[in-house]
């Protein structure tokens, strides 16, 4: 009977992280070993605030989990410790945050990723962290446009200033 328990207890997990991977529209693996505990409960509590679903499982588990899914290129890096960063919301989210806890924490390290089902190795995956947010790709985008109106505007407002000059003599 305990042999069935456990059996059913792995398949929990499986399911699990299946059903996680298809909410989920990127993955971020880390090796988190070596992290203080103030340091393992402050990253997760930024994970979490962001709406990044972090958690720790064994590589076996996942790696049932992602047979025949669009996941399944992760398998070569399922060893050695890992933890296994989920984004819902956006697929940037979890690779910022942790870009920017692994600069702050030495021991925490990319491993390897998942964006939009292209699965990404270590530099890959520091690589698309370092891509800005929408909202500032927007924001230069913007910034350029004005750039350019704003010295239109100058120049047509002295023309017309230097047109008036004279007629009003």
């Amino acid at each position: 009977m305990p042999k069935e328990s456990t059996i059913a207890a792995k398949q929990a997990v499986i399911d699990e992280i299946k059903g996680k991977l298809q909410k989920a529209q990127s993955l971020v693996i880390v090796n988190a070993r070596g992290l203080t505990v103030e340091q393992d409960t402050a990253f997760r509590r930024k994970l979490r605030e962001a709406g990044v679903d972090y958690k720790v499982y064994k590589n076996t588990m996942v790696g049932f989990a992602v047979k025949d899914t669009g996941y399944a290129g992760i398998s070569e890096f399922l060893a050695g410790p890992g933890a296994f960063a989920f984004s819902y919301e956006d697929p940037m989210t979890a690779a910022r945050l942790i870009s920017k806890e692994v600069k702050a924490i030495p021991a925490l390290e990319f491993k390897a990723g998942v964006v939009d089902g292209i699965v990404y190795d270590e530099k890959g995956i520091q690589a698309i962290a370092d891509i800005p947010s929408r909202e500032e790709l927007l924001g230069r985008l913007l910034g350029s446009f004005k750039s350019p109106v704003a010295s239109f505007a100058r120049v047509i407002k002295a023309v017309a200033e230097k047109q008036s000059g004279p007629a009003a003599e």
